[in-house]
C-alpha cells in the first residue's frame, strides 16, 4: 500500500534556524524561522502471507528532510521489514510473535541543526557531532488476556537519538487493547 502526506502549515527551515543562529550568536530553534510551508513525505507499506501462519511486513518512507517535523517524530527516511508467526504453529492459535529489523535516518540539514545544538520533537541534547542511521531490532509477543488483548515488547537500539556515542539502549513496554 502507498500512501502519501502533505502537511501544511507554520514550519522552520533547518537551515533558515542555522543562519539565523549564526548571526544573532543563539542556539538554532526553528520556532524563530517558521513561515507558511509545505513538507511532503510517502510511505510504501506491505503486508504478505509467506505460507499459512507466517507472514513478513514491511515500510519504507520518505519525507523532506529540509523542514522541521512536527507531527510524529524525528525521522526523515526509515525501513523495516520483518516477519510474524501466528500462535497455531505451537498450539496457540490467538497468539502472535514478531520480529522487526529497522533503520531510521535524518537528512543533511537535520543533523546540521541538531548538532548546531538545535532540538527535535524528541532529538536534540545540545551536540550531534557523530551521527549515524538509528538502528533498531524488535521482538513481540501478542496474547489474549481476559476480555483485553497484551503484547510485550522488546527493542534493542544502536545509535539512538541517531548519535554514535550514545546506546545501545534496551526498551521494555507492554501494551494492553480493549475494544467495544
Amino acid at each position: 500500500m502507498f500512501d502519501g502526506f502533505v502537511n501544511r502549515g507554520r514550519m522552520g527551515r533547518f537551515d533558515d534556524a542555522i543562519v539565523l543562529a549564526e548571526e544573532t550568536g543563539g542556539t538554532p530553534n526553528t520556532a524563530l524561522v517558521r513561515r507558511y510551508a509545505t513538507r511532503i513525505g510517502f510511505n510504501l507499506n506491505f503486508e504478505q502471507q509467506v505460507v499459512p501462519n507466517i507472514g513478513m511486513f514491511g515500510r519504507f518512507g520518505w519525507a523532506d528532510g529540509n523542514i522541521e517535523p512536527y507531527e510524529f517524530t524525528d525521522v526523515d527516511r526509515t525501513a523495516s521489514t520483518g516477519i510474524s508467526l501466528a500462535g497455531k504453529l505451537w498450539g496457540r492459535p490467538d497468539d502472535t510473535f514478531g520480529l522487526a529489523g529497522i533503520v531510521n535516518g535524518l537528512s543533511s540539514p537535520h543533523i546540521a541543526y541538531l548538532n548546531a545544538g538545535g532540538l527535535g520533537i524528541l532529538v536534540g541534547d545540545g551536540q550531534l557531532p557523530h551521527p549515524g542511521p538509528e538502528q533498531i531490532v524488535e521482538t513481540y509477543y501478542s496474547f489474549p488476556l481476559g476480555a483485553l488483548r497484551a503484547t510485550a515488547d522488546y527493542q534493542f537500539i544502536v545509535n539512538p537519538g541517531y548519535n554514535r556515542d550514545r546506546g545501545p539502549v534496551s526498551v521494555l513496554a507492554m501494551r494492553l487493547h480493549a475494544q467495544f
